[in-house]
């Protein structure tokens, strides 16, 4: 993974170096990162390449500008992410958490697949299939409850799938393009507004007898490869108050 996060461009390390500074505390709330002057110095880049660096961190939700002042940490819960934003991570950096997250509460099993799964699976009802879930986490709390769905097969390609524990080696997408040679291709995400059911409620380790009355932003991801098999349908649940942000760069 160090190979992956090496090859990232100049202001992508710069990014990830301060992110992880900001996440891990060693930079917190109220700390004024360096000018864009000293950045440009201290990591041997262009002004422009520093102040791209900046505009990543305050698209991440880490940093805010200030005029006349500089750039300020800032302490706000992080956004959700797609799965296609997670997989477009694990693809340049290796892991795919977004800045300040982590992951615990990971569970796998093989199980029936219920109909609607089944469905977005191009599979029978009731096919075995992998169940894997896991929490993100911030310093806030919660982001979001993640679940992948994948067909059985692809468990017994990659066994450490159907293991409850965080994979190793990469994340479940790349572990299976690298176990069948077939890159993923196709993806397509959802996202829509949803009512927290009781159940919904105990995954985010909320009260189950009387869940928010906030609607909560529902997620869904499905993976294709180059053969046109679904490899992967995911769904992430969002906590109450948390957003999904996307940023991405105007083409002139």
């Amino acid at each position: 993974m160090a190979d992956q996060a090496n090859s990232r461009a100049p202001y992508a390390r710069m990014a990830a170096h301060y992110a992880e500074l900001i996440t891990s505390g060693q930079l917190p709330p109220g700390s004024l990162l360096p000018s864009i002057k000293s950045l440009s110095q201290e990591w041997k880049v262009s002004a422009a390449t520093a102040e791209k660096a900046l505009r990543q961190l305050r698209g991440e939700g880490l940093v805010r500008g200030i005029h006349g002042i500089g750039t300020e940490v800032v302490d706000v819960p992080s956004p959700m992410s797609s799965g296609s934003q997670r997989q477009d991570r694990g693809r340049h950096s290796g892991s795919s958490w977004g800045a300040g997250e982590r992951s615990d509460s990971h569970e796998a099993s093989v199980v029936p697949a219920p109909e609607y799964v089944a469905r977005e699976l191009e599979q029978e009802p009731g096919t075995k299939v992998v169940r894997r879930s896991r929490v993100y986490r911030d310093r806030h709390g919660i982001v979001a409850h993640s679940t992948s769905w994948i067909p059985a097969r692809y468990g017994n390609l990659v066994p450490q799938l159907a293991k409850s524990e965080r994979l190793s080696g990469g994340t479940s997408l790349q572990l299976i393009a690298q176990a069948t040679g077939k890159p993923i291709t196709y993806r397509i995400d959802t996202a829509s507004a949803r009512l927290l059911t009781p159940a919904d409620a105990a995954l985010l380790e909320l009260d189950a007898a009387n869940p928010p009355a906030e609607p909560v932003v529902m997620m869904t991801a499905k993976f294709v490869d180059s053969d046109g098999n679904v490899v992967e349908y995911g769904e992430d649940l969002g906590s109450p108050g948390r957003k999904w942000r996307v940023e991405s760069e105007v083409v002139q």
